[in-house]
């Protein structure tokens, strides 16, 4: 039998025909069933779950890592362009242009890198081996790493029309350092280059990246803390595949802060072309020049040769170059001005003369005999010839080298100041100690006594080695930038003032920080010794060993000196002078290394040369003009 509901639904007649407990039996079984499918649908879904999230957390926790990170917060930097470099008279020496690096994103590197290897080697012309190991150094630091630091236009479009490239590379555009005239300042400006692990370690907490540049020589390191600036930051959140999904703050870069020297363009220049001039003729291609503002310590100019490119450091030397410049026998990296050591020479007496005198050792009128040597014991120390009767005034004029001998180490009648007086004068005058001119790998000479000698020789102190400081030799030694400082304070009177290449620092923000002269010492001695010493540089010029300078216009006061060094047919030339002289303006140290024994000197044409053009083109004051025509200076 069959019954019809309202809406035509047909029941059963078995199904009418169920008592109440058979009703009940048949709605658990058919309940029972649906459970079943539905429990056993959640179970598998919850293992597949487990499964996954056990792959992601674990067997693939890198990546995904990485991805998550990216995910969420991202933070690009904008790297800060590093302040420039003026000379005095506002030309730009150092600047920036605008580069393109390939940078490894370490927050993008997956766990499958090794196979896109290949692809970023050929497109940026780099070695495998690098590229593994620039991937390999992003992991391991948790941070971005240069790939390529200079990535050249080409290379550019290659790689941003390849495709399939992986997104853990990226092209950036950052600034790049270009020197100007670069072998001309090179010692003086430096270079900056890739920050290494070690220097990352020091400076990340001033906001220093892996993929920063910082200063290595020069300038570029000395003032590393002002010209570096303070990088940008943009930040976003970016979805899994590096898109953006909305951006955030934004952190604004600081440039770096501009450096203005004392350097003289022109000056520079000119000692430059001057010293190259005298090389032919003086058989070598080594040379220093020094000129200094004698009232203020200021450094005019700074030449050491021979030179090298420092452009070949900013774009990424290549280890093929760098080798070159290395093993070059002329060390054209090495800056002798500041860390060539060498024997003074007759640099010396001047200093030593006004020592005599401070510590009443001789007068300046009395004369001592130079018959072409001394003779102590069995042992003579010549002189470099006959000089005759000499005073202080002409001594120094013509170079004696026994009246020095007997001033310093004392003969006959005359005491001499002996070695510890020596010494300790010699370092009132800055002899034996670093000068503090603001350049990095400053290194000092020697200066010698008996406790020096035991200490470094293992012998105890001769008589002779008191007479070979006496002229500047035997175990005594100094830098340039120390004999030219030890000649200040007798062309200005007394003071030694530190050398000083930069003038002042100016942020971006017109904040200046003006570098005054930094008195090291005054009143180092009396004005009347000072004074007898500077008369007798000025007799060099005038009826001594430089005599070709006093034709010019302006007067000069100079000391020649030529040191002997090994058993070659080589010798060191010096000329260290200053002018105008009652109102000196420009000090001025010259050296030839090396030059040959075949001619008188190679160091005195050059200062010839750069007073005639300094002084022909630059206004005198009141007092220098004064002195034009006169020939004695005294």
């Amino acid at each position: 039998m069959k019954i019809t509901g309202k809406k035509g639904f047909d029941i059963d007649d078995s199904v009418l025909s169920l008592g109440s407990e058979g009703a009940q039996m048949s709605d658990y079984a058919f309940n029972r069933r649906w459970f079943n499918i539905f429990w056993l649908f959640m179970t598998s879904i919850i293992i597949l779950l487990t499964i996954k999230v056990f792959y992601i957390s674990v067997v693939n926790h890198t990546k995904y890592a990485n991805i998550a990170s990216g995910n969420t917060m991202h933070s690009t930097p904008i790297v800060a362009p590093r302040g420039r470099i003026f000379a005095s008279g506002g030309e730009v020496l150092v600047d920036n242009k605008p580069n393109y690096s390939a940078i490894v994103l370490a927050n993008y590197v997956s766990d499958d890198y090794n196979s896109s290897i290949n692809q970023i080697a050929k497109l940026l012309n780099l070695e495998e081996d690098e590229v593994k190991q620039k991937i390999s150094l992003a992991l391991e630091k948790k941070t971005n790493v240069v790939l390529k630091e200079k990535v050249t236009h080409d290379e550019v479009v290659n790689f941003k029309t390849a495709k399939n490239m992986p997104k853990y590379v990226q092209i950036e555009k950052n600034a790049l350092r270009v020197y100007n005239d670069a072998e001309l300042f090179a010692h003086i400006m430096g270079y900056e280059g890739l920050i290494k692990q070690k220097e990352y370690k020091e400076k990340k907490d001033k906001g220093y990246l892996l993929t920063d540049r910082i200063g290595k020589t020069g300038l570029e390191y000395q003032y590393e803390d002002y010209l570096h600036g303070t990088h940008g930051y943009k930040r976003s959140l970016r979805d899994s595949r590096g898109r953006i999904i909305k951006r955030l703050e934004e952190q604004k870069v600081v440039p770096g802060d501009d450096i203005y020297t004392n350097i003289d363009f022109e000056l520079q220049k000119h000692l430059k072309e001057a010293l190259e001039k005298e090389f032919k003729r003086a058989k070598t291609n080594k040379a220093v020049a020094i000129a200094i503002n004698p009232n203020s310590g200021a450094v005019l100019a700074l030449v050491s040769l021979p030179s090298y490119d420092n452009n070949l450091f900013s774009s990424g030397i290549s280890s093929e170059d760098y080798k070159k410049l290395l093993k070059n026998p002329d060390k054209p990296l090495f800056n002798r001005a500041i860390s060539g050591v060498y024997p003074p020479g007759s640099t010396v007496k001047p200093v030593l003369a006004a020592l005599a005198l401070e510590n009443n050792i001789i007068t300046p009128e009395r004369k001592i005999e130079s018959k072409g040597g001394l003779q102590y014991g069995k042992f003579f120390f010549g002189d470099w010839k006959v000089h005759g009767y000499t005073d202080m005034r002409r001594a120094i004029a013509v170079s004696s080298d026994v009246y020095f001998y007997t001033i310093g180490g004392g003969y006959g009648d005359i005491k001499g100041l002996g070695i510890e007086k020596m010494h300790d004068g010699y370092a009132k005058f800055g002899y034996g100690k670093p000068t503090g001119i603001d350049l990095p790998n400053e290194v000092s000479g020697t200066n010698p006594n008996k406790k020096w000698k035991e200490k470094n020789i293992g012998e105890k102190w001769y008589i002779g080695d008191t007479y070979h400081s006496s002229i500047g030799q035997g175990f005594m030694s100094a830098t340039p930038i120390e004999v030219i400082n030890s000649i200040m304070p007798i062309a200005n009177g007394g003071t030694i003032y530190k050398p000083q290449i930069v003038k002042k620092i100016v942020s971006q923000d017109g904040k200046e920080k003006v570098f005054k002269p930094k008195v090291v010492k005054e009143n180092i001695l009396s004005k009347y010794a000072l004074r007898v010493a500077k008369e007798g540089m000025r007799e060099t010029v005038t009826d001594g060993t430089a005599q070709m300078l006093k034709e010019l216009n302006v007067k000069v006061a100079g000391k020649t000196g030529t040191a002997e060094f090994g058993k070659g047919d080589k010798v060191h030339s010096w000329f260290v002078s200053f002018a105008p002289y009652k109102n000196p303006q420009l000090l001025l140290l010259v050296l030839i290394e090396g030059q040959t024994k075949e001619i008188s000197t190679a160091s005195e044409p050059v200062a010839k040369s750069i007073y005639k053009w300094y002084f022909d083109n630059n206004k005198l004051d009141d007092n220098s003009q004064k002195d034009k025509n006169d020939k004695k200076g005294s």
